[in-house]
């Protein structure tokens, strides 16, 4: 897939883009069939969305996971050779899960260079159910101070709360890429029925990571953060995974 200069020129512009029909029609429900077989292994959060970076090898979720399309607009956006960093199960219970405050994903593991989130929709996005919502242009401020988000479970958020967000409404089958430095967040999913998604984060080739504050640093090529391969079978998390 190739990107037009203008869509380019907005990621950088705005730190996000939206993505419409990057899956075929054809594959959605397939692959959103697989998510929800790991959902049903590793259990469904009731209050956070419980998260999973395991996918079964050779499943219509490990093809879409490792399609060369999907790196591809990574590597157009970020400008260089790109890295899978992580890739997660973003699914969200309805009647009043996963609600997720603004915060930054570089507030968690620190790069010192480009990261992206490509966030992929497997049920209609809404207002309803706690669709993405990204502020504009926050990116081109750095890495904003963050605080505990309150709730007790280690999260974190940016120290004021946004009022220019966009609310990112998607189609199944619809994406939308983020910088790792665009502040985002989510409300609960207030519908009946699961909100279903997954993200892909990738990290340009020459990017180094930090996990005591920007301290220290080593490369995220030569020593990755997370497992990034498919497996044989799906085992429960036994340790937090947050996607950060």
């Amino acid at each position: 897939m190739t990107l037009t200069d203008e869509q380019v020129a907005f990621y950088h512009r705005e730190g996000y883009l939206i993505l419409p029909a990057l899956l075929a029609e054809e594959a959605v429900g397939v692959v959103r069939d697989d998510i929800n077989s790991i959902m049903d292994v590793i259990g469904l959060g009731t209050s956070k969305l419980r998260q999973s970076n395991e996918y079964l090898n050779g499943s219509s979720l490990d093809h879409f996971i490792n399609d060369p399309d999907l790196l591809s607009v990574a590597e157009q956006l970020m400008g260089g050779p790109s890295t899978m960093y992580l890739p997660f199960t973003a699914v969200k219970s309805g009647n009043g899960g996963g609600q997720f405050h603004f915060h930054q994903d570089n507030q968690y593991t620190r790069f010192d260079g480009p990261g992206i989130n490509l966030w992929c929709a497997f049920t209609p996005m809404t207002e309803e159910n706690g669709c993405l919502k990204v502020v504009p242009r926050s990116h081109l401020e750095g890495t904003f101070p963050s605080e505990g988000s309150g709730d007790g479970d280690g999260h974190k958020k940016v120290t004021f709360e946004p009022t220019d967000f966009v609310s990112v409404l998607m189609n199944p089958g619809d994406c939308v890429a983020f910088s790792r430095l665009t502040v985002h967040g989510s409300g609960p999913n207030n519908s009946g029925e699961n909100r279903v998604a997954y993200a892909v984060q990738f990290h340009r080739n020459d990017v180094n990571y930090s996990t005591d504050g920007g301290n220290t640093f080593q490369s995220l090529t030569e020593k990755p953060r997370w497992s990034t391969g498919p497996v044989e079978f799906i085992t429960p998390p036994t340790g937090k995974l947050d996607g950060h």
